[in-house]
Parts: C-alpha cells; structure tokens; sequence
C-alpha cells in the first residue's frame, strides 16, 4: 500500500487558499539573558509557499529556520507580524493552526517505550482525531513500519525511527509537512524511499516544506526556493529562476597537448589553467560569444579533444547570497 487515499482535507476544494503559508513582517526577538543582548533571530521575514508547492526553505546555520518553524508549529511566539497556514491565522485561531500543519524534526524524539502503534494513537489523540476515523495500521503500512507496529521504540533502527517521526506528523491529515533536515545521517535508500513517500503525499495536494543542508538534494525536489540569512529572505523564486539569476556558466576545453602556461590571446577573455592543463572560461551565457574564445584556442595552434560546460546551480547561488561578504 502507498500513501494514496491516506489525505483527507477538511474543506472541499472550492474553499481551498491559494497559499499554504503566508508570513508578513515577522520578527522575533528573544529577551536578554547570562549578560547577553536581546537577539532578533527573524527580522521582517515576508514568504510565500504556494498551495501544492515542493518549498525548499534554505539558510545556513542560526539563520532562523528553526525559529519561523518553531513559530508555525506553535512552540515560539513571534515578537510581531502575522502568520497564516493554510488561510489561518496562528494567533487568532492557534488550535485549527497547528493542526494544518505536521511537523518532522531533526531530531529523533520518540518514547523507547511506546510502540509505533501506542505513539501514533497518542498522536491523534492529542490533535483531536476521532477513533473511528484514524489510520493508523494504514499509515504504518505506508511508511514501511507495519511489520513493526508493536515493537518497542527503542527495538527500531535509525532509519525505521526517521520513518516513525513522519508517520507522526501525518496522523491528523495535515495539508501542509514541515521536514526539518529529515534526512541528516540516514542512509541513500532510507532517503530515497523518504523522497517516495512525500512525492506522493504533494501529488495528493499536499505542501512539502523543507529545511536541508544538502543543497542537491533541495534542486531535485523542490519546485520553489527561499533562503534566509541573518533573520531575512534573501531570496525567494522558482527554482529555475533563482539560478537563472546567476547567469553564470564555465566551458572546459581539454587539449591534445595541454601548453605550460596560458597562451597570450586568451589572456584577456578570464582563461585559466586548471591542474588537469585544461582550458577553464567563466563567462555570462546573456553576454559571451563562445565562438571567439574557440576561435582564439585554435589560432594558438593547440587541438581540443573534448569540451564540456558547466551550469550554476544551487549551491553556487547559496554561496553567493549568504557569504558573509555577500551584501
């Protein structure tokens, strides 16, 4: 069985929002304490996660990820602005907010002494979920855990406890999934099948809503991207565009006989040699004619072999915004 079926949205389709997450004029300050300032871990933060999105939330560390999240999922309270999941207001509606969203921490908190079966019950129960309509054994299925329903918590491997703090986040139906570094330390197949799991749930209507520090792993899932950096958005865009805006690319011309220094003509097109003597040109794809610069290797009498180019990505635009001497 797969995740199919398991979403049951509380509003027909008609009544549905046209965001999942709306953030205006966030901040958060946290008090002075041990002779230390106030910090204001978020300053401002306005974002937008569109309603069925793949979001990527991106930053490095103590940029404010886990604030915004904390402050979703009802365990901050933000200093100022407002906070919507799925059209609600967190502070006018705090209960109906909390449960439009479930949240995978980073970290493995679960009870050794419950069984996945006891701590998903627990679960719904504490969101309100009637007895006759949960899912837990269909949840448990789903994740891969129900050969393992009664077992103690304590008796899971890491990967089977990763998959039991998902199967918690899903047991009240949530239209929106917070994963927070869901797959920091696991294993490629644990991951893969993680990956599974939420393609399915975002081709229910689903939101997925990621924190990672692996970069290549938010460029394959996520359709939209928002890094933050010092408690702001420092940008927010389609994946594609966000790269786009780099307007960065890098040809590599291998030789026949790689030259012991750089040939005069292309001193001035930015050529370099890389350790394996091949030529490197960094050039804006908008700007360059690759033409010239070919033209110029062949005027110097060298034969190339092979070429090759390559794209900016991801990690090449999170570098560039959240280096420290980025403005």
């Amino acid at each position: 069985m797969t995740l199919a079926g398991l979403h049951h949205p509380d509003r027909p389709a008609r009544d549905l929002p046209r965001n999942a997450i709306e953030l205006k004029g966030l901040v958060k300050t946290y008090a002075a304490r041990a002779g230390q300032p106030p910090k204001e871990a978020l300053k401002g933060i306005d974002l937008v996660v569109r309603r069925g999105s793949v979001f990527g939330l991106l930053g490095p560390n103590g940029a404010g990820k886990s604030t915004l999240i904390n402050i979703l999922s009802g365990l901050v309270r933000k200093s100022s602005g407002t906070a919507e999941v799925f059209g609600i207001d967190i502070d006018r509606n705090p209960r109906r907010g909390r449960r439009a969203i479930g949240v995978v921490p980073q970290e493995l908190n679960l009870d050794p002494f419950f069984t996945p079966r006891e701590a998903l019950e627990l679960q719904a129960g504490l969101y309100g979920v009637p007895k006759g309509t949960r899912t837990t054994d269909a949840i448990l299925e789903a994740v891969g855990l129900a050969d393992k329903a009664d077992a103690y918590a304590r008796t899971l491997s890491g990967g089977m406890r990763r998959r039991l703090l998902v199967a918690k986040a899903l047991v009240h139906h949530p239209p929106v999934v917070i994963l927070d570094e869901p797959t920091a330390g696991v294993d490629v197949d644990l991951r893969r099948s993680l990956w599974r799991y939420m393609r399915e749930l975002n081709g229910q209507g689903v939101t997925i809503v990621l924190t990672t520090h692996y970069l290549e792993e938010a460029e394959a899932m996520c359709d939209e991207i928002a890094i933050i950096d010092r408690g702001r958005v420092v940008a927010q865009d389609s994946k594609d565009a966000l790269i786009h805006r780099l307007d960065e690319k890098e040809l590599r011309l291998t030789l026949k006989e790689p030259p012991a220094k750089l040939p005069e003509g292309l001193a001035d097109t930015g050529a370099r040699l890389d350790e394996r003597g091949r030529i490197v040109v960094a050039y804006r794809p908008s700007q360059a004619k690759m033409g010239e610069v070919l033209d110029r290797v062949r005027a110097a009498g060298l034969v190339v072999t092979d070429l090759d180019t390559k794209e900016a990505d991801l990690e090449d635009l999170f570098v560039r915004l959240t280096s420290r001497g980025a403005a």
